[in-house]
């Protein structure tokens, strides 16, 4: 088993960059395996990790297509759809509650409908 190599927060090498980097910069890794890992420290608690990627194997992110973003639409619309009254409730629906507020709560306001 090899160990990755860890730096400490802000003192990782040119060429590494996390996830979240590469994305801001247009990429993604691609497949490639992670190469080194960054903590960060914090007290009382155990350090935050990010894992690095090599930014020269880092390829292009794939482009959204039209089926892509209606597929998404789609998704969406399946999130903020109450599955008991079938109304669209205008936000995200809580997975704790599982169905709209007013369904949720029926002695509260009634659904806009």
């Amino acid at each position: 088993m090899s160990t990755l190599p860890v730096y400490r927060w802000r003192l990782a090498p040119e060429g590494l960059a996390t996830r979240r980097q590469l994305r801001a910069a247009g990429l993604r890794p691609g497949g490639q395996e992670v190469v080194a890992q960054v903590e960060r420290p914090r007290r009382r608690r155990p350090p935050l990790v990010a894992f690095l990627y090599r930014v020269d194997r880092a390829v292009p992110v794939r482009p959204m297509t039209s089926a892509r973003w209606a597929a998404l639409a789609a998704a969406n619309q399946a999130r903020r759809t109450c599955p008991t009254c079938g109304q669209d409730a205008g936000y995200v629906i809580p997975a704790r509650l599982g169905e709209c507020v007013p369904c949720a709560f029926p002695d509260s306001e009634p659904c806009a409908a």
